[in-house]
């Protein structure tokens, strides 16, 4: 009886280090695809991607990621610029996103100073342009678009009050506008800073400072979201919206009675980029999305609402609404000194126009 009782015990111990062993050289070779960086180094991950794209369009821009890696598990966190940005700095110790996609440069830029972003280069590096990129090798971020201030006006609606539609920043200041303009708060907003920054570098601060306080007499709210002013000029509630292009030229194709202006004195702009945060565990699902985002699959949508993308457009091709040259109406504008002085920026203004923001929800 005790013979049978050792006999039974060796068969399970000898069974439970067969097993152990199989196991553990399983996690090996699962291990070693994922350092290898194929396509299979990322299949069953789960991805954690903050991205401030426009929620319309970020599904579009994934359909070729799914079919390309169907087994990844994507969680999306969207949300306007300044709330991504602070939702990273405050993450900064206990970082959640794996990697940032369509944030603005300067903030990938603010995010850099705090030493949060692992470098990284994505495959196809070199095709993208200079301006579009960081210096460094290997690179800490890399862009995708540039977008740009427009202003959206309700034709409708000016035609009502008898006024005309204005076509640069000093036309904003005319008081016949006063209460009909909204623009997008900048510590909320990408569009609302790069607006505010590219004001200050096309002018200078002491003259953005006191034309930022002439057209605050006009304004009737500062909102939280860089595409709300130009829905608000679709509706006619504000008539005026300070937004960006491709929201304005949106409106516009979706049958609202709107006019995108670009500002004959040049529009500020900022660099939607992606990067690779820094955290213990780097997957390798996360190198792998940031080598699907600058390829030429990714670009090809990119461009269909862009008209300025990070890789040549080959096709010449320009999204209907857009000026004819549209790198020839940005302003002299550089990043580093506007993610310099971001902190500085949004401190005055907030210190100066916060009272006509809207409530945040």
């Amino acid at each position: 009886m005790k013979k049978g009782w050792f006999l039974l015990i060796s068969i399970l111990l000898i069974s439970t280090f067969l097993s152990a062993c199989s196991t553990s050289g399983g996690s090996t070779a699962s291990g070693s695809g994922a350092q290898s960086g194929n396509k299979e180094g990322s299949k069953g991950e789960e991805l954690t991607v903050y991205t401030a794209l426009e929620d319309d369009i970020i599904e579009q821009y994934l359909t070729t990621y799914k079919a390309k890696y169907p087994d990844v598990k994507l969680n999306i966190v969207r949300d306007s610029t300044g709330v991504i940005t602070a939702k990273l700095l405050a993450e900064k110790d206990n970082p959640q996103a794996d990697v940032v996609w369509g944030v603005a440069a300067t903030s990938l830029l603010v995010l850099d100073q705090n030493q949060m972003l692992e470098p990284y280069s994505p495959a196809g590096i070199e095709r993208v342009e200079s301006a579009f990129k960081d210096s460094a090798e290997p690179a800490h971020w890399v862009g995708i678009d540039a977008w740009e201030t427009a202003v959206i006006v309700n034709t409708v609606e000016m035609e009502k009050k008898g006024l005309a539609i204005p076509k640069t920043y000093q036309d904003l200041l005319k008081p016949e506008y006063k209460g009909l303009i909204t623009m997008p708060n900048p510590a909320s907003s990408g569009t609302g800073f790069l607006t505010v920054s590219g004001l200050q570098q096309l002018l200078g601060a002491d003259q953005a400072w006191t034309y930022l306080d002439k057209l605050h007499e006009n304004i009737g709210m500062y909102t939280h979201s860089g595409s709300k002013p130009a829905k608000l000029a679709g509706t006619g509630e504000y008539p005026i919206g300070i937004s960006f292009g491709y929201r304005g030229i949106t409106e516009k194709n979706d049958g609202s009675p709107v006019e995108v202006v670009f500002p004959a004195e040049g529009s500020g702009w900022d660099v939607e980029a992606n990067a690779l945060m820094q955290k213990d565990n780097i997957k390798q699902a996360a190198k792998d999305f940031l080598d699907w985002a600058i390829s030429d699959e990714a670009m090809k949508e990119y461009s269909v609402n862009y008209p300025i993308t990070s890789v040549t457009n080959d096709s010449g091709a320009i999204p209907e609404g857009y000026e004819k040259n549209p790198m020839d109406q940005l302003i002299k504008y550089d990043l580093k000194e506007a993610a310099s002085t971001r902190d500085a920026v949004l401190e005055e203004w907030s210190k100066r126009y916060d009272g006509k923001s809207e409530p945040k929800s």
